[in-house]
């Protein structure tokens, strides 16, 4: 009996230690010295298992998957913000970045106001060099979210005075507008209002900046040494979709893919020859989930994912010392792989999507109301719209309904240039009668559903590869992925103590509020941000 209470005693012990001994390791791991974050805006995990099929179908090779489906860590995160259980891309991107929920639109700040510190601020206080990529503006709500504070996410201009501020090493993306002066020798667009010129002035800050479509072929050709940094907004607004990008002729300052983006931002980093942190977001999946386009938001999952397989090369050599987090922040457009009106339904036919060679809303947004102008006889028109989506859309052998469908779009749009603005009849973000109809068709085909317009409040797909990426794993908050990659770093996020958001009350507040009170289906024309 005494030697069982011995034997009890120190199996107990041993216990205690064990735990001890597996805490003190968990504690005192090594912080990662290269922390890549990945951000798919819009990608939820219809966008992502669509994107793995295509993928299979268009390499023909059935055990090909994403790089970043083969990640070890495997979560989801779910993503209301504080006012909505729907949240947009600056309350997610704070969320992501800050470890806070906020009020949609604001960017890193509080719902009072009160800025709130970004892991990527963390990070370089801490001494990481810290670059963010982008193919939407760098001044767009998720790159905002780790690099500038305002309550708008509308405020660009402001954003940008931020991101000038940041010393942050590495900043590349669109969105030049609103870093050029008015009246630039250049001879570029500005939406600057302010007669400030922050090119001008993040030279002055030791930056290489390289500026609009004529600086994409130097961008590429430039090799970072240590103590560069280096500004570049290398389109208007966003960089163009990845469908466009592929089908692309262009060679000469041609637009340059994400994975490229990833490529130079690792090399910039590394010449610092010092830990480093980057955020790389894959901005435009969202924009093709906003209007429903199945393919273009495929293309642009595949374009992320092209860019963590740079990543994954930097990992391999480097296994001990480098964190690889994938993450959302909100999914887009309800996107359902499955559609039928019968029993008869149980398939998908993702084959259809390769017969697309042009986006949705890049390119085709513009084709009818051009031709508007080119055939002013409704007949004609109709016939080389037919024509044209049939070509660049896979739109042949139209079925009655089908033929149809589009006729009326062509209709309703013809209608639509005699009314005023308010009364005509548009979609989601003015999306035209024609574009919706072409990209629900080509969904339908595929056998791809949509409920929305905009975003949804869908868990997200996180995975993780790397040191301390168990830490990841489970049932998570967006609210927690910053605060996990802030521990295994060993950086400090604000402190500030919050209670539960309002919308997991059951409530929507704010700017949202008026619009919950709308009946389905009555809301039209209303113009709003992704």
């Amino acid at each position: 009996m005494i030697l069982h209470r011995r034997s009890s005693k120190v199996m107990c012990v041993a216990t205690f230690c064990a735990c001890l001994l597996l805490m003190a390791s968990s504690v005192f791991a090594a912080a990662p010295k290269y922390v890549f974050y990945f951000i798919g805006d819009g990608m939820g995990p219809a966008q992502r298992q669509s994107a793995q099929y295509f993928h299979k179908i268009e390499t023909q090779d059935p055990e090909a998957k994403l790089v970043m489906n083969t990640f070890p860590i495997s979560a989801l995160v779910t993503t209301h913000s504080d006012n909505t259980m729907i949240t947009d891309s600056a309350a997610g991107g704070t969320a992501l970045a800050t470890g806070f929920k906020t009020t949609n639109g604001a960017v890193s700040k509080l719902p009072d106001g009160t800025d709130i510190k970004t892991i990527a601020e963390a990070a370089h206080a801490a001494g990481y060099a810290v670059g963010i990529a982008t193919t939407a503006r760098i001044t767009h709500a998720t790159p905002a979210s780790f690099s500038a504070h305002n309550m708008s996410r509308g405020n660009e201009n402001e954003i940008a005075i931020d991101q000038l501020g940041t010393g942050f090493e590495y900043l590349a993306g669109g969105g030049f507008r609103h870093f050029v002066a008015k009246n630039n020798p250049e001879g570029l667009k500005s939406k600057r209002k302010d007669g400030r010129d922050l090119v001008a002035e993040f030279e002055a800050k030791g930056y290489t900046t390289f500026i609009g479509d004529k600086a994409r072929d130097t961008f590429r050709a430039y090799q970072p040494k240590k103590g560069d940094k280096i500004l570049a907004p290398l389109a208007y607004s966003a960089l163009g979709m990845e469908i466009d990008r592929r089908f692309s002729s262009e060679k000469k300052n041609a637009m340059p893919a994400l994975s490229e983006l990833t490529e130079k931002g690792i090399e910039a980093l590394e010449a610092q020859e010092k830990p480093f942190f980057m955020m790389v977001e894959g901005g435009r999946i969202d924009y093709a989930a906003h209007c429903n386009d199945a393919t273009g938001t495929i293309y642009d999952t595949l374009a992320l994912d092209a860019a963590i397989a740079k990543a994954v090369e930097f990992y391999k050599k480097h296994p001990e010392d480098t964190l690889i987090v994938v993450a959302a922040d909100h999914e887009t457009g309800g996107m359902a792989m499955g559609i039928s009106l019968d029993s008869k339904g149980y398939f998908l036919k993702l084959n259809e999507l390769l017969k697309v060679k042009a986006s949705v809303e890049d390119v085709l947004a513009y084709v009818y109301p051009g031709m508007i102008k080119e055939y002013p006889k409704a007949e004609k028109r109709h016939e080389a719209y037919l024509n044209y989506v049939s070509e660049y859309f896979g739109l042949t052998d139209l079925t009655a309904r089908e033929l149809n469908q589009l006729e009326s779009a062509m209709s309703i749009e013809d209608r639509n240039q005699s009314l005023p603005a308010e009364e005509q009849t548009n979609y989601g973000y003015a999306y035209t009668p024609t574009m919706i109809a072409v990209a629900h068709l080509v969904s339908e085909r595929a056998r791809i559903s949509w409920t929305s317009y905009v975003h949804t409040s869908s868990v997200i797909a996180l995975s993780a590869i790397g040191a301390q990426s168990a830490n990841f794993s489970g049932f998570k908050d967006n609210t927690d992925v910053p605060r996990i990659m802030a521990d295994a770093m060993g950086v400090k996020l604000s402190s500030f103590k919050l209670g539960p958001s309002k919308a997991l009350l059951g409530k929507t507040t704010g700017p949202n509020e008026k619009y919950s009170k709308v009946p389905y289906g009555h809301t039209t024309n209303v113009k709003g941000k992704n």
